[in-house]
């Protein structure tokens, strides 16, 4: 069934476009009705990131989450996993996280947690989605009900402590030089003092938020500028999380970038030798490149992979008994730790592993060689351009030329109007050929919707 707002990683827009005052209003109240279940004083906790626009869509949800009679506890800008941990230690019955994530600040969206801190499944979502349209009027608290909201003051401390019990007690960063991006977003405050903490020589970018730079050349989408600081400082390593710090990157004490798939590898190998992992694999996503797979299947170690999004990754997770999950672009899962990607814990993780070995983060996190991977993104102006015979022949062709050694992805965005796709295989050349031809095939095709 399709949606109206809902994608693949909760409500997600333009501010003032899809995202407006009236629908963070009506989505508290939806939410907030479907979340009241029995007879105690229901509560919800708001996180938000940086945009400006976040203290529109946060106050409005406010009006609509105390109009049905919940009370309302405002964390501030706090990193969307720190949401979903606060949902369950708070016993809220519902977490809201108002971010976008890596887009650019006119975006913004909105995230919903379970009183598990769990993302909500398609199910109830669709639940949502339903009363979204409809009149609720008949439905609001009377006047001696309605529900209050308060600031909460010592959730930084409470969301590091958390971050700092990931690593064993006897486990320190002293020595370790560390450049840390926090792209101007929700964890520009709690990700350089947790690593202050735990003994680390602290340089950070990014920890500026004006409201308007969230994501904009800082951050896991735009690494440049932490590959220079961490060269500037001679670094032993870098950190680069994104606008509400569920994802992270890494960059070694050279300057170069390390993806998620070598991070999830060495997460792997890790607790593999530490007798952690609860089944022989770890899920990836169909992004994730084929030789992380490889490398895995040397150590006897499987990899389902699931469509993209990290809530996909934790249901197979959960369905399966997976303890660790997670996606090429930093979205990694670790399932004892948090209920959602966490891109500080996963950075701990990482360090913990360069501490124990003694040897250069570009040592530790180089594992394998990622075969030759392209993906390029075509927007189209409306219509399914890959139902079109033109486009669904240049993919078969596609499949062909690449064959049995090769692999290729091609998917809509859950987010945006762009058809993403995705090859890989040996030979770095056809892969570019490969998915040039479709690019191509999918750009005459759109054109011509476009025009009709």
């Amino acid at each position: 069934m399709a949606r109206k707002y809902f994608g693949t990683d909760g409500i997600r827009g333009r501010a003032n476009g899809l995202i407006t005052p009236e629908l963070a209003l009506k989505v508290g109240q939806a939410a907030g009705l479907l979340f009241q279940r029995g007879e105690h004083r229901h509560r919800v906790v708001i996180g938000k990131d940086t945009r400006l626009s976040g203290y529109m869509i946060e106050y409005a949800m406010v009006g609509g989450f105390t109009s049905v009679g919940m009370d309302v506890l405002l964390l501030g800008p706090m990193p969307t996993p720190a949401v979903a941990m606060l949902t369950r230690s708070m016993r809220a019955d519902l977490g809201v996280m108002i971010s976008a994530s890596h887009n650019p600040f006119e975006d913004n969206g909105i995230k919903l947690f379970g009183p598990d801190g769990f993302k909500l499944n398609d199910e109830v979502e669709q639940e949502i989605e339903a009363l979204l349209d409809q009149d609720l009027g008949d439905r609001l608290s009377k006047s001696r009900d309605l529900g209050r909201a308060k600031r909460v003051e010592s959730v930084h401390a409470r969301y590091i402590e958390f971050a700092k019990r990931t690593l064993p007690r006897s486990l320190s960063l002293d020595g370790l030089r560390i450049v840390v991006d926090c792209a101007n977003g929700a964890a520009y405050k709690v990700a350089p003092e947790a690593l202050w903490e735990l003994g680390a020589e602290v340089f950070t970018i990014g920890d500026e938020p004006n409201g308007f730079n969230i994501n904009r050349d800082v951050g896991s989408t735009a690494p440049d500028a932490l590959i220079h600081k961490v060269r500037e400082v001679r670094a032993d390593i870098g950190i680069a999380l994104d606008g509400d710090a569920d994802r992270v990157l890494i960059v070694d004490e050279r300057g170069q970038l390390v993806d998620g798939d070598q991070l999830m590898a060495v997460v792997a190998q890790s607790w593999q030798e530490m007798g952690l992992l609860t089944k022989p694999g770890i899920v990836t996503t169909v992004m994730s490149n084929l030789g992380l797979e490889r490398y895995l299947r040397s150590l006897g170690l499987d990899m389902p992979r699931t469509q993209v999004g990290d809530r996909y990754v934790l249901e197979h997770m959960r369905e399966h008994g997976y303890n660790v999950g997670g996606e090429q672009s930093g979205h990694i899962i670790l399932s004892d730790h948090s209920t959602t990607g966490d891109g500080l814990v996963s950075a701990l993780q990482i360090l913990a592993v360069v501490q124990r070995q003694e040897k250069p983060v570009s040592e530790v996190c180089h594992l394998f060689d990622p075969l030759p991977q392209l993906l390029k993104n075509v927007r189209y102006a409306g219509g399914a351009p890959l139902a079109a015979s033109s486009v669904k022949a240049a993919i078969a062709e596609g499949e062909a030329q690449l064959g049995a050694g090769g692999r290729l992805v091609i998917r809509p965005s859950g987010t945006e109007p762009v058809i993403r796709v995705m090859a890989e295989g040996d030979d770095r050349g056809l892969v570019e050929q490969v998915v040039d031809d479709i690019c191509n095939a999918v750009r005459e095709c759109a054109g011509s919707i476009a025009a009709e």
